[in-house]
């Protein structure tokens, strides 16, 4: 059975992602791309890299005829996705990368994103969609919102611990890294390659990342009262890739047993031997998320290293896993690509 597809907002960095990853897969096929300032472009003229690809040509969203269309990828931003999928029909299926449907709360959404929510309805229906938390729910749903790509990192670090209660609550810290990719295609001062080569740099500290709303919502849910970690967000001069060092007290040895534990089944999720600590250049262009677990000088004290690439398993990789779910197939299909290396 082919299975045929719509991605919005294709002419992005997370739009070109699912047309490389269905590209290889074995029962969806590409119906539909849009990209509004691009509309009658070919994929080619915007992406060589997928010059030897037959893809429809880029158009504008009112164009598409959702009546051939058994499930739409949105790789929108955020706010405008609001307005598209409201407009969608109501028996589609849809997939959401941006932002606009993470948070349960609306009030939690103009919090973080300044400014009020416009479809709470819908917002209500959506599913949170950290694959490996949420199967039922993904396989039952409509519409599941992605998650963020640092937001994912920390919870797979993070949450069989917080759920197996072997960690401090009180005393989390996130040190992580993010590769530029993660901020989109949009042309930005601060990341021209004067701007950014060469250099490190913090941004959205003190508390200011909008992911750390996902944080908030699930860890608290987890543990049952408040979790309200610390996140130090930096970005490096690579494409792509996240690496989260997570700084948590508790017996190093036992964190580690219950994260090998917990996803010992898990295609997508490895957690290395006690001490070895993963690297992003062994996880680029995949699905696959690292986890590594090492003691501190200080008993009590442990570091959780999590890695994952920001576009693949931190956005498209994990929005096609869970668009096999939702249309009742193998988990896995398109998505088990050897990472990238050199």
């Amino acid at each position: 059975m082919t299975h045929r597809i719509a991605i919005l907002g294709a002419s992005g960095y997370t739009g070109a992602e699912l047309v490389r990853l269905i590209a290889t897969h074995p029962t969806m096929k590409i119906v539909a791309l849009s990209a509004d300032r691009k509309a009658g472009m070919a994929m080619a003229e915007v992406f060589p890299f997928l010059r030897h690809l037959d893809l429809p040509r880029l158009q504008k969203i009112e164009e598409i005829d959702f009546s051939g269309v058994d499930l739409c990828f949105c790789a929108l931003p955020h706010a405008t996705t609001q307005v598209v999928v409201s407009a969608l029909p109501r028996d589609l299926k849809i997939v959401d990368l941006s932002a606009d449907f993470r948070l349960r709360d609306p009030a939690e959404y103009e919090k973080w994103y300044g400014q009020a929510h416009t479809a709470t309805e819908l917002q209500k229906e959506a599913v949170y969609g950290l694959t490996e938390f949420y199967r039922d729910d993904i396989r039952n749903g409509r519409l599941v919102a992605g998650t963020g790509c640092n937001a994912a990192t920390g919870q797979y670090a993070l949450r069989p611990l917080i759920s197996a209660g072997v960690i401090n609550l009180d005393h989390i810290l996130i040190d992580l890294k993010a590769g530029v990719s993660g901020a989109g295609r949009s042309l930005k001062e601060n990341l021209l390659h004067a701007e950014l080569s060469g250099g490190t740099h913090t941004y959205s500290m003190g508390g200011k990342h909008r992911h750390l709303g996902e944080f908030d919502q699930e860890f608290s849910k987890l543990a049952g009262r408040p979790v309200h970690i610390q996140f130090s967000p930096h970005l490096l001069p690579m494409n792509r890739g996240i690496l989260a060092t997570t700084y948590v007290q508790g017996d190093a040895k036992a964190i580690h047993q219950v994260l090998s534990d917990a996803y010992v089944a898990e295609p997508f999720l490895q957690v290395l031997p006690f001490g070895a600590l993963p690297s992003t250049r062994d996880i680029a262009g995949s699905n696959f998320c690292h986890i590594g677990v090492t003691g501190d000088r200080v008993p009590g004290r442990a570091v959780v290293v999590a890695v994952l690439d920001n576009l693949t398993k931190g956005s498209s990789g994990q929005a096609i896993q869970n668009a096999n779910l939702m249309l009742g197939i193998e988990e896995t299909s398109g998505l088990m690509l050897a990472p990238m290396f050199p």
